[in-house]
């Protein structure tokens, strides 16, 4: 999938500027930009430790010591907190995936649950319900009383993903959904990331996997040592084999 010229023309759902990010007195990121218009699907790739999950931990709010610019559906998140982040419609499913192991599936969606939402335009945002989660992700549906500590890591994932779209999110930043699942899972999240789309979800996922960011994204970011080295439409990317081989290969 290619991005198409109408996506030039949607609105700037969240848009980050001179990104700085540390973890104690190691600097991670430099001075990243990124952008994320309504409807569009971003990929955020690079190599291990190229700073791709701390970019999306950093556009949380997720760490305290950070600099730069970030603004979300015309707020200043520059220095706000996750919970912050979250009330606007930003959600987060994070690489560990963090459910809650002693709470059912069903009681694990119900702590994500959020009020409906509306877009700047006015009209209705997508509306998460269990129900509609279930048809997204049936093998959920079919274990609605398990307890997440007794499910696959694959199931966990998707749960994790169930669980944030619970608060009808604007826009989804997914951390290396393919990551150390099994490949018919890596199949359902695509599918998943598509649908999102088709529903006018917007997603920034992180992810080394070229083949999956191929099939779901629009656009994509290259990290290198913190920094954007390359951005262009997921075709261009595709194309590039000296920017693969330079940034992207193991």
């Amino acid at each position: 999938m290619t991005m198409t010229t109408t996506s030039e023309n949607k609105e700037v759902l969240l848009q980050a500027q001179g990104l700085q990010a540390w973890y104690g007195a190691a600097q991670i990121l430099y001075d990243v930009q990124l952008e994320v218009r309504r409807g569009e699907v971003v990929a955020l790739m690079g190599r291990n430790g190229a700073g791709k999950s701390t970019t999306l931990k950093t556009l949380m709010g997720l760490l305290s010591k950070r600099k730069g610019s970030i603004h979300f559906m015309g707020h200043d998140l520059s220095r706000g907190d996750p919970h912050e982040a979250a009330r606007l419609g930003l959600g987060f499913v994070p690489e560990d995936r963090r459910v809650f192991t002693d709470l059912t599936v069903m009681e694990n969606l119900e702590v994500g649950r959020q009020p409906a939402r509306t877009w700047p335009d006015g009209s209705a945002a997508p509306v998460w319900t269990p129900e509609r989660l279930f048809q997204l992700f049936p093998n959920l549906g079919e274990m609605r009383e398990r307890p997440g500590g007794r499910m696959s890591g694959g199931e966990q994932q998707m749960l994790t993903v169930a669980r944030t779209l619970m608060g009808n999110p604007f826009l989804v930043l997914l951390d290396e959904p393919s990551e150390g699942v099994a490949p018919v899972i890596v199949e359902q999240m695509a599918h998943m990331i598509l649908e999102l789309k088709e529903q006018g979800v917007s997603i920034l996922l992180s992810e080394q996997n070229m083949h999956f960011a191929e099939l779901v994204s629009d656009r994509a970011y290259v990290l290198e040592k913190g920094q954007i080295r390359y951005q262009a439409s997921m075709a261009e990317l595709t194309a590039n084999d000296e920017v693969r081989r330079a940034y992207l290969s193991v």
